[in-house]
């Protein structure tokens, strides 16, 4: 199967959007996951502090994303050396902000003082050792679930119930340049809410009007996951919370505020 080798392509005054950032619920619109990593990529190039570390990122999902093109804006909230605060704004068509990023960033250092905490890997098996899935609930067979290759654990993308997952990039973010861990990690991340689904696809909306990561270190290697849970409110919300890690361990938690009703 040919796939886009990227799931953007710069232009002129932004990005377009490739067929690999189409979303579950609507063919014509982004799932979260590659403008999440689109916008932290802009928070970053925005921020001044040189080779710091992006340790918070708040997502409000105020529309869905059409898939075409992007637009992005970015201004430093609190500026300094060692700590900043970035907001960046993405839009589609009209200045009408679509997703926003407020993005806490603060210096890399070493600290001798403070070693890491040991704790054990919150992955059951390894990538190589997990199984291969593939969503089956999108509804054009190029889309986001293309974008990464899915390992499970424990859990399925196409069964209820709690998951956990290994993912590795099969594109760039951007055309023409790499994926970082971190822009690995905010593709996939959004994705928690849906490999760990407690309702049917076919009959319910389950979409997230947030997404935030916190993060006590920067993903590392080729591989990055998540281990997540799902758990629904009764009264029209729910929460998904994962724990996420790569290859050396626990890196942080996400968490998603879902707004859930009949289809």
């Amino acid at each position: 199967m040919d796939l886009p080798a990227a799931l953007y392509e710069p232009t002129d005054d932004g990005y377009l959007a490739t067929a690999l950032t189409i979303g579950p619920w609507d063919a014509g619109l982004q799932h979260a996951g590659p403008p999440a990593a689109l916008l932290l990529r802009e928070a970053e190039r925005a921020g001044g502090i040189e080779g710091g570390q992006t340790v918070r990122l708040a997502y409000d999902i105020f529309a869905p994303v059409p898939v075409g093109p992007v637009r992005l804006r970015s201004s430093v909230v609190r500026p300094g050396r060692r700590i900043e605060l970035v907001e960046t704004v993405l839009t589609a068509g009209d200045e009408r902000p679509l997703m926003r990023l407020s993005a806490w960033r603060m210096r890399t250092r070493p600290d001798g003082a403070a070693p890491p905490t040991p704790a054990p890997h919150p992955a059951a098996a390894g990538p190589e050792d997990s199984r291969s899935e593939q969503a089956a609930f999108f509804s054009t067979d190029v889309a986001y679930h293309r974008a990464l290759d899915w390992r499970f654990p424990t859990g399925s993308f196409n069964a209820p119930g709690p998951a956990s997952a290994w993912t590795t990039p099969r594109c760039s973010l951007v055309a023409g340049e790499p994926m970082t861990p971190l822009q690995h990690l905010l593709v996939m991340t959004d994705a928690a809410s849906g490999i760990s689904a407690e309702l049917d696809w076919t009959t319910a909306t389950f979409a997230n009007v947030d997404l935030i990561v916190s993060l006590h270190r920067a993903p590392r290697g080729e591989w990055v996951g998540m281990d997540a849970v799902t758990t629904l409110g009764g009264s029209g919300a729910a929460q998904c919370t994962a724990v996420l890690f790569d290859a050396e361990g626990a890196i942080g938690r996400s968490a998603q505020s879902l707004f859930v009703e009949p289809r």
